[in-house]
């Protein structure tokens, strides 16, 4: 039986760590550094960084923190802030990190995800979705790294996860912004209609707030892996008592 991944992620303005609800008001929380090693120590399986400001100011994500995450931990972690290119991805791969994540790059311009797919592998290539239920139907948003810039695209969750997969990617993150940061629960009745249409990997975000909700999100469906923030940020919960949590329910998830 495969095991569940526990995932940090770690939202990056100007330097920091910050978080926001719903992707809007975003606050300083930690250091880069300090908050991987953290992580990294207690026994995180993966990282996830998203540079939030890079793809709305069409710049790309700072190498020089990469570099130093890469030099001070030991678990593997992906990276995401306006890669628009190979050369971009393979500047953020050879800075140390092991996969990159792309989001509204992809969205301007689906065939990235399948030049990166062959240049690096699909196993280096994720694709983050920004999922929002509108009325009856899951839209994609692009460009969410601030309240300016964010904007609703055209295309259907759906739809846009049945072309991602066709690009190549080789893992997929669901971000459900209605659930974001609201610590009530992962977004399940999202989650279930949506991953009928998914045959990679994918990773759940957005609305962990207990140990509970873990353990619901992998009982209940297929997610290989749950990330969340404000709880590790905030010491709401720390990873090894999530660990022996879930271990108590009988799921399988690496030792701390």
């Amino acid at each position: 039986m495969l095991t569940k991944r526990i995932i940090p992620c770690l939202d990056v303005a100007n330097g920091d760590v910050v978080k926001g609800v719903e992707f809007r008001n975003h606050l300083k929380v930690g250091s880069i550094i300090e908050l991987s090693e953290r992580y990294n120590s207690e026994g995180a399986d993966e990282l996830v960084f998203y540079d939030i400001k890079a793809s709305t100011t069409n710049s790309l994500v700072s190498k020089k923190w990469i570099k130093e995450v890469a030099k001070n931990i030991s678990i593997p972690f992906c990276v995401a802030g306006g890669i628009s290119s190979i050369d971009d991805a393979r500047e953020v791969l050879n800075s140390g990190a092991d996969k990159v994540s792309i989001n509204s790059p992809a969205i301007e311009d689906p065939m990235l995800i399948k030049k990166l797919s062959k240049e690096f592998g699909s196993q280096c290539v994720v694709v983050g979705i920004d999922t929002f239920k509108n009325k009856n139907n899951y839209v994609v948003y692009a460009k969410t790294g601030s309240e300016k810039t964010k904007y609703e695209t055209d295309l259907e969750t759906i739809k846009w996860l049945n072309i991602v997969q066709e690009m190549g990617a080789g893992e997929i993150v669901l971000n459900c912004m209605n659930s974001d940061g609201k610590r009530s629960g992962f977004d399940l009745t999202q989650i279930l209609k949506l991953q009928h249409y998914i045959e990679v990997p994918f990773i759940a975000s957005g609305g962990a707030g207990s140990s509970d909700d873990f353990v619901d999100l992998f009982k209940k469906t297929y997610a290989s892996g749950g990330l969340a923030a404000s709880i590790f940020h905030k010491n709401i919960i720390d990873i090894p008592e999530l660990k022996n949590h879930l271990k108590l329910k009988n799921i399988n998830v690496r030792n701390t």
